[in-house]
């Protein structure tokens, strides 16, 4: 398969690589997932901690459940996936679009990241998702009583089951944009995320680095059958050979 088929006729130009990144790319860093065997939805109901429904009935827990989050993330370091595909950026255009609420990619030193499902170290007031603020590391939780100031509640800028996925747009742009993609560590089963594989230019390159079996509806995708940090080193064998 050629690698670099597309839109841009300058060879001197960099090729546009997009790279959409699930919770396998942060599991090697010490995150806890959220879909495996033992991940999260096993010992929280999604209901409860993951909608605005459980947010309005129970805010303490839902607010606790993310100041666990915030903490575990507060003692990871990026991978060295992470640091591969920041290291990219020398030889190609790299735009990281994740499934992922955690800042590994941007202390990993990636400089482009589009966060489909929020950040978990910023929060919004109730009802306004278009307003955030940066959580500090040194005072990282949330509490009932913690407002903006026009009174209103601060919640975990994340998108919850049944919300809209403001940044999709956006990232389905990205993707039209893109000379080749890669997928990584992500099941490909939570929509709209998966869908922005149908705006992949016909016969365009796309790798998935997975250490497991993904379940897709397409036949033109390399496998990197392993985890994120190995297979980035791979993909990055093959993506500077192809140059």
């Amino acid at each position: 398969m050629p690698i670099f088929v597309g839109s841009q006729n300058n060879q001197d130009m960099k090729k546009k690589l997009v790279v959409l990144t699930g919770a396998g790319m942060s599991a090697e860093s010490g995150i806890s997932t959220f879909r495996d065997s033992d991940g999260l939805w096993e010992k929280y109901r999604v209901e409860d901690v993951a909608t605005p429904e459980g947010f309005a009935a129970n805010p303490g827990l839902v607010l606790d459940f993310y100041n666990q989050r915030r903490r575990e993330l507060l003692n990871t370091k990026p991978n060295a996936g992470h640091i591969g595909l920041a290291e990219l950026e020398k030889d190609f255009d790299v735009c990281i679009i994740t499934q992922n609420i955690d800042n590994l990619h941007e202390r990993a030193g990636s400089s482009s990241v589009i966060h489909l499902h929020g950040e978990l170290m910023k929060s919004c007031p109730v009802g306004d998702m278009g307003t955030t603020y940066d959580i500090s590391p040194d005072n990282p939780d949330l509490h009932v009583g913690d407002k903006d100031k026009n009174g209103r509640q601060l919640r975990p800028f994340v998108v919850w089951f049944g919300e809209a996925v403001p940044m999709i747009e956006p990232a389905i742009r990205e993707v039209e944009a893109s000379d080749i993609v890669v997928v990584i560590g992500t099941s490909l089963n939570v929509y709209p995320a998966a869908g922005l594989l149908n705006y992949v230019r016909k016969g365009q390159p796309i790798f998935l680095v997975d250490p497991k079996d993904v379940n897709t509806y397409r036949n033109d995708i390399q496998h990197i059958q392993t985890g994120a940090s190995e297979g980035v080193m791979k993909l990055k064998e093959i993506l500077l050979a192809g140059r």
